[in-house]
C-alpha cells in the first residue's frame, strides 16, 4: 500500500471550533450553530444546552456525522415537514465531506408559512452560512495503546516512539513503567509488532479507533 493510500485511510475532515450562521425569510429567523463533536453524548449535551438557550424557538433541527468512517449520522426535523430541515442540513455537511460535526438550526417562526421548498432553502442556507465561517481541519483516525515495560527497556521503547513520530501521554516511570500513545490506523500493526519484539514489553489497545 502506497503512502497516498495510507493518508486517505487515516485522515478525514472536520471543523476546528464553533461557528454561527443566520438566514431570514418572511419574518422567520434561522440561527445555525456548527460544532466539532466526537460522541453522541457530547451531541446530546449541546442540544440540551441550545434548547435551554433558545427555549422560546419553534424548532431545533439538526444533523450530525461522527467517526472517521463517517458512518454514524442522524438528520432530525424536530416537527418540520419530513426531510425539509434535517436532510438539507446534513446535505451541507456532506457537501464538504465533514465528520465529527454537529449542525443545529434554531427557527423562530415569523407567522408566514414558507412551504417545503422555502424550508429546504432556509435550513440549507443557514447551515451553509455557519459552515462557510468554519476552519476546516484534517483529523487523524487512530487507536490508543498502553505499553507496559521494565525500566531497563525504556530506551528501546522510546526509540520506537520517536522513530514512528508518536506522542506520549500518561507516562509512568518506576521499576515497572507504562505509557499511552495514539497510533494512526495504518501503522498500528507495525507499532505493535515492533513493541512485541522488545523483550519484557506488552501492549494492549486501551481505546477503540478514535479521532
Amino acid at each position: 500500500m502506497g503512502n497516498g493510500e495510507i493518508q486517505i485511510q487515516d485522515v478525514y475532515r472536520s471543523i476546528s471550533s464553533h461557528t454561527e450562521g443566520f438566514f431570514r425569510d418572511n419574518g422567520s429567523r434561522f440561527i445555525a450553530h456548527a460544532f466539532p463533536v466526537e460522541s453522541e453524548y457530547e451531541i446530546k449535551s449541546i442540544l440540551d444546552s441550545l434548547k435551554e438557550k433558545y427555549h422560546d424557538a419553534r424548532h431545533h433541527c439538526y444533523a450530525y456525522r461522527i467517526g472517521y468512517k463517517r458512518d454514524k449520522y442522524r438528520a432530525n426535523d424536530d416537527g418540520e415537514p419530513s426531510s425539509s430541515a434535517g436532510r438539507p442540513i446534513l446535505g451541507q455537511i456532506d457537501s464538504l465531506c465533514l465528520s465529527d460535526i454537529l449542525v443545529v438550526v434554531v427557527r423562530y417562526f415569523g407567522g408566514v408559512k414558507l412551504g417545503i421548498p422555502g424550508l429546504i432553502r432556509a435550513y440549507r442556507t443557514s447551515a451553509a452560512d455557519a459552515l462557510g465561517k468554519a476552519t476546516i481541519i484534517d483529523k487523524t483516525a487512530g487507536e490508543k495503546f498502553k505499553v507496559n515495560f521494565d525500566y531497563i527497556r525504556i530506551n528501546a521503547v522510546m526509540k520506537v516512539i520517536k522513530e514512528m513520530g508518536l506522542q506520549i501521554s500518561n507516562l509512568d516511570i518506576g521499576e515497572e513503567c507504562s505509557l499511552e500513545t495514539k497510533v494512526g490506523l495504518s501503522i498500528a500493526d507495525n507499532f505493535t509488532e515492533r513493541i512485541y519484539r522488545i523483550k519484557g514489553c506488552s501492549v494492549k489497545e486501551s481505546l477503540k479507533p478514535e479521532s
